[in-house]
């Protein structure tokens, strides 16, 4: 099988020769790989250590200058930020919420929201075959995470209690946009698109960031529709969902969520052979190696047996599993650590 062929069949509940891999990682993390496999683009580093992986494209933007004074700078969505150095790398935090001060309707309609105009749509066929025989990831949709970015948590929270017009108003615009952005990519790549992310993080260490209840009246129908424009393109619905976020668990299956991004066990108490055997039919499980403990803090040998754990668990049918870290590899990892996680899943059959 090839790269591509894997993944696929994976997603599909198919046989696989092996449990494909995937890969998220600090920019920090590529530079040591790119080092390590003495290659210059991160597509050479998936080529070098033999990782499936599931390529993302985005149309590039066209639209507006885009406000940028040292190391602040905004999107197109008037989001700011700020490039902040620690220790062992250096991340973007946000700094401005452009709609943190929105009090009505007329705010929201008096706000710049983006064009889907200002995006090159054309461009998107040439860069899915670029990524030669892996599978293709376009597009994100991510109505909860994107009403945190525009008002910050702490208001996004207390939104639907304080403004429930305001919110459902604000969330149907995102919903618009996302809706016709998507429409438009899938328009442009059609049969050169395997999974699109119609996503949210809802999870804490311990339990949901918001409700069940709050999730079903604002969020549920408008992220349904998302989930069926993928669907009506033959694309399948990639959900990624950090932390303890098992409560939402059978409704997201039940709209249609096909792969389940990560598999974060360490936060809450997952029962992975129940859950397997409970949605294992219905989703494929992406990336469950531990990023909080083992991966960063442990040893190989560590890495090495909690990756052959989780295949004879989540992977215990010979499919529907994709391996790979629970979130994006941190540059406090060690090298040989992440070595031993790929190298482990490409040798390993459940029951060895």
């Amino acid at each position: 099988m090839n790269h591509r062929e894997r993944i696929l069949a994976a997603i599909c509940h198919q046989p696989v020769d092996r449990i494909p891999t995937d890969i998220w990682a600090t920019d920090e993390v590529w530079s040591a790989l790119r080092h390590y496999c003495r290659v210059e683009n991160n597509l050479e580093v998936y080529n070098a250590l033999d990782i499936d992986g599931i390529i993302g494209i985005t149309p590039p933007y066209i639209g507006p200058p885009l406000k940028v004074e040292g190391s602040y700078h905004e999107n197109e969505w008037g989001m700011g930020f700020r490039s902040q150095q620690y220790a062992t790398g250096a991340y973007d935090e946000q700094v401005y919420h452009p709609l943190a001060e929105a009090q009505t309707l007329d705010d929201l309609e008096r706000y710049n929201w983006p064009s889907p105009d200002w995006y090159n749509y054309d461009a998107l066929p040439g860069l899915a075959q670029r990524t030669g025989d892996r599978a293709v990831e376009c597009g994100y949709t991510a109505l909860f995470y994107y009403h945190n970015l525009l008002r910050g948590l702490e208001q996004s929270l207390l939104d639907p209690f304080d403004k429930p017009d305001f919110t459902h108003y604000l969330i149907l615009k995102l919903s618009d946009f996302f809706t016709e952005y998507h429409r438009r990519c899938f328009e442009a790549t059609r049969g050169l698109i395997d999974t699109t992310q119609v996503t949210d993080d809802w999870g804490s260490q311990h339990g949901l960031l918001a409700s069940q209840r709050v999730f079903e009246e604002f969020y549920r129908a408008p992220m349904q529709r998302a989930i069926n424009l993928a669907e009506s393109y033959g694309i399948h619905v990639f959900h990624h969902d950090d932390g303890d976020m098992r409560r939402l668990l059978p409704v997201l299956v039940e709209m249609g969520i096909d792969i389940l991004n990560p598999v974060q066990w360490r936060c809450g108490d997952w029962d992975l052979p129940a859950i397997k055997k409970r949605f294992g039919q219905q989703l494929c499980f992406h990336s469950a190696v531990d990023n909080q403990q083992t991966l960063p803090f442990g040893t190989p040998e560590e890495v090495r047996q909690q990756v052959r754990w989780l295949i004879d668990v989540l992977g215990s049918d010979g499919t529907g599993l994709i391996i790979g870290p629970c979130h994006n590899l941190q540059s406090v990892t060690p090298l040989d650590n992440i070595l031993a996680l790929y190298r482990t899943a490409q040798q390993y059959r459940s029951g060895d």
